[in-house]
């Protein structure tokens, strides 16, 4: 989710906290808690920095092992040691219970993303994206301010939360079935099917759809059950091409390789270079595909330069590409 509804969802945690008499009997367990579940609603995505160094590296790192089941169990005991320095009085047991509880629902939200999280590690570096709410969802976002409004104007915070929680429930439950009714419209379209990509978009009744078949890749958008398709690519297999072995060596590729379940690619020569583009299928706006990663390389197989990320137009990528260094 984005950082906003992770905050809204570290104060609904911080309200449901009141409920607990040992943290209501105490100021200073009380005051422990709210910055604890607001550090564990925020920690996993302090990975967030490695944009600083470079897109490869936030691609191929950002909900990865700050997600992962060693650092759900790590955090809390970070943070702890943090906070109680500052509370050296407070409930320990009881600040890790509900620090615990704020990082796993951080990392368990951002499960239902597209985008997804190796929540499964080390057992598994599998992404787990189960395409269901969009990374920012004005429902649940808006859901929660309620709660919390309603909550510091005088609402019993049980009554608050709960009732907050058991709408979300049925709301998470709601957007499944639709995804599931896309799922069958998929089907139904194209019987030889062999992979769906449904992405929710932050419309409610609209999902981006990249769609793997027997012979073709289609690309579209489903609104309601109703399936629209925008562009058809044939399944090309990768060749044996040389320089294309060598680009995929290239650590903005290989990134956007360890990402990317569905792409198409593309080799082009030119007078003074080579170049390997593959495209991320799965984000068409406005008749572009904005997620790519390019390599260009001399004739002697020596890389230019790379670059892989969000680029919204053909221009921007041209101009990035001319700034990176030879």
């Amino acid at each position: 989710m984005d950082t906003g509804t992770h905050i809204a969802m570290g104060v609904a945690i911080g309200g449901l906290a009141t409920l607990d008499p040992v943290v209501s009997s105490s100021t200073v367990t009380t005051e422990a808690v709210m910055i604890g579940v607001m550090a564990g609603s925020l920690a996993p995505d302090l990975d967030t920095i490695l944009k600083l160094r470079n897109n490869a590296q936030y691609i191929r790192n950002h909900r990865g092992i700050t997600h992962s089941v060693p650092a759900v169990a790590l955090w809390p005991l970070l943070i702890i040691l943090i906070v109680s320095f500052f509370f050296p009085n407070a409930n320990l047991f009881h600040l890790w219970i509900w620090t615990f509880l704020a990082v796993i629902i951080h990392v368990f939200v951002d499960v239902f993303n597209a985008y997804g999280t190796q929540a499964l590690r080390p057992f598994t570096h599998k992404w787990i994206a189960l395409g269901v709410i969009n990374t920012f969802d004005y429902f649940i976002f808006i859901a929660h301010i309620i709660a919390i409004i309603a909550w510091m104007l005088g609402a019993d915070a049980g009554t608050a939360f709960i009732t907050l929680y058991i709408i979300l429930a049925l709301y998470y439950g709601v957007r499944f079935y639709m995804r599931q009714q896309i799922a069958k419209s998929i089907q139904t379209k194209f019987p030889d099917v062999i992979k769906m990509n449904i992405s929710p978009t932050i419309r409610f009744t609209h999902w981006h759809l990249a769609i793997t078949t027997t012979k073709n890749f289609h690309v579209g958008r489903a609104v309601g059950k109703e399936v629209f398709i925008y562009d058809t690519f044939e399944k090309i297999p990768i060749p044996e091409s040389e320089a294309i072995k060598v680009a995929q060596q290239d650590e903005n590729l290989a990134a956007f390789l360890s990402f990317s379940p569905i792409y198409r690619w593309e080799l082009d020569e030119y007078d003074d270079h080579i170049e390997v583009r593959f495209i991320d299928l799965r984000y068409r706006s406005k008749d572009y595909y904005p997620f790519v990663a390019v390599v260009q390389l001399d004739y002697d197989l020596n890389i230019i330069c790379s670059y892989t990320g969000w680029i919204f137009s053909e221009k921007k990528l041209r101009k990035k590409l001319d700034y990176l260094p030879n």
